[in-house]
């Protein structure tokens, strides 16, 4: 065991910065060669650390999941940030002081959240309509002309508001399972914010952009279509659900939980972790039979971790329990590896849970890299 794994005592995020790094420089040169903004969303890894290896690749504007993300990596010398989350007026003080020092974009979808942005806003600030291709999360729907009209019409009224363009998040492609699917996802999507843009620019609202954002569709197509932006996140580290997807594969993935064993059951095939819900989150995908997976399991080596074991899993989370079981040579190979008081390496379902879950990496160099720190409500 290196000395890196020797210091970790409770479920730890490695982090394979080589790996990181790659990913980061293929998705630039992605948008680079396509002509797209490449405006990578922050919220999967939410450090400065790693936001500083973008810098690197050439990115000069961000997307963040909030105000508070948005406060910490304007601290750190960003200047050009989207708020990726439908504006709560709640944090209008926020929101003007960020206002004030970058240029800030901002997520409307009703025309409430419009009228009181202004009469609050006291510094300019850029507009996107986020629209609803089908995904049914939050978002204008695409075919409603006439919310859309009034939004454009209404943000158009507001001197400290500029509209630029209609943006989306496309949680369909993460139900694909091949690339053909998630082409035709994307497509569909695509053609439906064009469909609005191109109402919108028979009702005088020309020049507008269109912003996508899903790490699959950003990953494997090669062909955007009329499109300006891409915002994907979850691409710097990618994930177990990423390469079920087939946005990545297994070399890709560029994290890992480490995980304490603390027992070992071998009547049942069983080991168990300390690592459980409140460190990986409830993400879970479907086994064969029905049965959830809450993570894949990997030997931790000297370079790093090995390929996950085809026949492990772990089938069970409590708040601080992880529970592995194995085939009868995966529980003989992980029992050889390790023992109790060793280490296990799960790796996620999703990244941007189990990441925001432990607020630290530990980088396989033994660098300790942190998060942004969660300002108190009253603060």
């Amino acid at each position: 065991m290196t000395t890196v794994y020797a210091a970790i005592d409770r479920p730890t995020l490695l982090l394979d910065a080589t790996r990181a790094r790659r990913n980061i420089a293929r998705m630039a040169a992605k948008a680079q060669r396509h002509q797209l903004r490449f405006r990578p969303h922050f919220k999967t890894h939410q450090s400065a650390s790693i936001g500083a290896w973008f810098r690197t690749a050439g990115v000069q504007a961000i997307t963040v999941s909030s105000v508070a993300m948005a406060c910490y990596f304007a601290e750190h010398g960003w200047d050009d940030i989207t708020i990726a989350f439908p504006v709560n007026v709640r944090e209008i003080v926020a929101i003007n002081a960020l206002a004030a020092r970058l240029r800030l974009h901002l997520l409307v979808e009703n025309l409430a959240a419009v009228d009181l942005l202004a009469t609050q806003l006291t510094a300019p600030v850029a507009i996107w309509i986020e629209i609803d291709a089908g995904y049914r999360r939050s978002g204008v729907a695409w075919d409603d002309r006439a919310t859309l009209v009034a939004l454009a019409q209404r943000v158009a009224a507001c001197e400290r508001m500029a509209l630029q363009g209609l943006l989306t998040h496309d949680g369909g492609t993460y139900a694909a399972r091949t690339h053909t699917a998630i082409a035709d996802a994307y497509t569909t999507t695509v053609n439906r914010l064009n469909h609005a843009r191109d109402w919108l620019a028979e009702h005088g609202f020309a020049g507008l952009e269109v912003s996508i954002g899903d790490t699959p569709a950003c990953s494997v197509l090669d062909d955007f279509g009329r499109v300006n932006e891409m915002r994907p996140g979850n691409f710097v580290f990618y994930d177990w659900m990423q390469v079920e997807i087939g946005a990545c594969t297994w070399d890709d993935v560029a994290t890992v939980v480490a995980c304490p064993v603390v027992s070992i059951h071998p009547e049942r095939n069983d080991v168990i972790l300390y690592g459980g819900a409140v460190h990986l989150s409830k993400e879970s995908l479907r086994r064969a039979d029905g049965s959830p997976n809450f993570g894949a399991v990997v030997l931790l080596e000297e370079d790093g971790w090995s390929a996950p074991l085809s026949d492990a899993w772990v089938r069970s989370l409590s708040q601080e329990h992880g529970i592995v079981h194995a085939g009868a040579a995966a529980f003989a190979a992980l029992t050889s590896h390790t023992q109790i008081g060793g280490l296990l390496g799960i790796v996620p379902v999703h990244s941007c849970l189990t990441a925001d879950l432990l607020k630290h990496y530990l980088t396989l160099e033994g660098e300790r890299l942190t998060m942004a720190p969660i300002p108190s409500p009253m603060a």
